[in-house]
């Protein structure tokens, strides 16, 4: 919910008065709104327990895991990262690598030359500029080697409850349009505006830990159980395409 100095700040180009968000958010209904929370509300009573997949102790090891997460499984990278891990418990460990030093531990990672570059460029420079610690600003993890919107937003939302947008993954956004939420042409960066309109601010981060819950255990992109679901039922429109027949 909006505290009343936010309120005060609503303007035509943001009307949810996001004084800290650089972009303008599209405008929405509040039928649209309503319909969102309903599903969020019946994705929240199916998955309680919803969370962030990947494994981590640390900011600085959910910043290293997303990373490694690009075009990757979680289940995978938490095959690799316990190794990983132990080798180098410190942005400062990474720092005194080398990416070949740490290409030995996450070679059953897809594209590992290149994500070991970036883990050895960003703990670098999280242990060289800011003394160790993971930025807790968008801008600041932008600036690290590997880290788009989505790897910054995983760790905003999970290592520090900052809610400075929503990670759309592939979940997210297959959910997202089958749901109605956006429609099938919306791209991702037009998506997760949409989202950050639809839905309340302290919602951003949970809402896509829920939609990939669902996406990945009903709503999957094939093999889809849309049919058999209550909550596809409700609103998914694979679901009712899939009835119908």
């Amino acid at each position: 919910m909006s505290t009343p100095a936010e309120a005060a700040e609503r303007t035509p180009s943001n009307p949810e008065g996001l004084r800290d968000i650089p972009f303008k958010l599209p405008r929405v209904m509040p039928r649209s709104r309503e319909r969102a929370m309903e599903i969020y509300r019946a994705l929240e009573e199916r998955y309680p327990d919803a969370h962030c997949e990947l494994d981590y102790t640390s900011p600085h090891e959910l910043l290293v895991a997303t990373i490694l997460s690009a075009q990757a499984t979680d289940v995978g990278v938490n095959k690799a990262t316990p190794g990983l891990f132990a080798a180098f418990p410190t942005p400062a460990d990474y720092a005194g690598a080398t990416p070949a030093d740490i290409e030995g531990y996450i070679k059953t990672i897809g594209l590992f030359r290149n994500k070991a570059k970036s883990v050895h460029s960003a703990m670098r420079a999280v242990y060289e500029e800011f003394g160790g610690e993971v930025p807790r600003t968008m801008e600041g993890l932008l600036g690290l080697r590997g880290v788009a919107r989505k790897t910054a937003n995983v760790v905003l939302g999970n290592a520090y409850g900052i809610n400075m947008g929503v990670v759309v993954d592939t979940h997210v956004e297959r959910l997202s349009k089958r749901f109605g939420l956006a429609s099938k042409d919306t791209t991702v960066q037009m998506l997760e505006r949409r989202l950050m309109a639809l839905f309340p601010r302290e919602t951003w981060c949970m809402l896509s830990h829920l939609l990939i819950f669902h996406g990945r255990r009903v709503c999957k992109a094939r093999g889809a159980l849309c049919a058999e679901d209550s909550i596809c039922q409700r609103f998914c429109s694979n679901a009712r395409a899939n009835g119908a027949r």
